[in-house]
């Protein structure tokens, strides 16, 4: 009886063991594929012997991960939002100080110069701009939405450059060929169209 209930504790033990290697192995795959490094048996990282330091620089890439892309598109977004905002403002100012009906109503259309106008609908586009900015960065939907796309793009393999340059040579070949093809032919369909119709 106490046989049996030792190999039943020995049975026991050797599931659990093997739950929790497996437990270990997917958190060590986890780790891998978020980028971490892989632990030891003891729970330490792998080579790493100023952890404290390097740990806490790992989780702030990690952290920011895809949305560091998610903020520099909306700092873009805003850059160009304020130049297209700002020249359109202008273009809208001209316009209006060049209609006589408009500067009769507002005088001050005409009151400043053209590189003053420039330099106020500047900053007002650029004020423009990050409102715009706000208001969507705001919108939840709209972060998840980029986030999404800053993080499908974050898996993309993209071509290195030995590929790169072996298509460009083959792209610039097949264009030359063909444009050599289709000038041979054109000559030889002139020169056939000659003698049938004569010159």
């Amino acid at each position: 009886m106490a046989k049996r209930k030792d190999t039943k504790d020995l049975e026991q033990d050797a599931e659990r063991t093997e739950i929790e290697k497996s437990d270990a192995d997917e958190l060590e795959g986890a780790e891998l594929a978020k980028g971490g490094s892989s632990f030891d048996e003891d729970g330490s990282a792998d080579g790493d012997e100023s952890a404290d330091g390097d740990e806490s620089e790992n989780v702030g890439v990690t952290e920011m991960g895809s949305t560091r892309y998610v903020h520099a598109a909306f700092f873009a977004a805003g850059m160009i939002a304020a130049y297209i905002g700002g020249k359109l403002l202008l273009a809208s100012w001209n316009a209006l100080a060049d209609w006589p009906d408009a500067v009769r109503e507002l005088p001050v259309l005409i009151q400043y110069g053209e590189d003053e106008r420039a330099t106020v609908t500047l900053v007002a586009g650029a004020l423009l701009g990050v409102a715009l900015v706000f208001w969507y960065y705001r919108k939840e939907s709209v972060r998840n939405w980029a986030g999404e796309v800053a993080s499908e793009l974050s898996r993309v393999t993209w071509p290195n450059k030995e590929t790169v340059t072996n298509g460009t040579m083959v792209v610039l070949v097949a264009t030359l060929v063909a444009t050599v093809y289709v000038a041979i032919l054109d000559r030889f369909w002139g020169y056939l169209t000659n003698l049938v119709y004569g010159a």
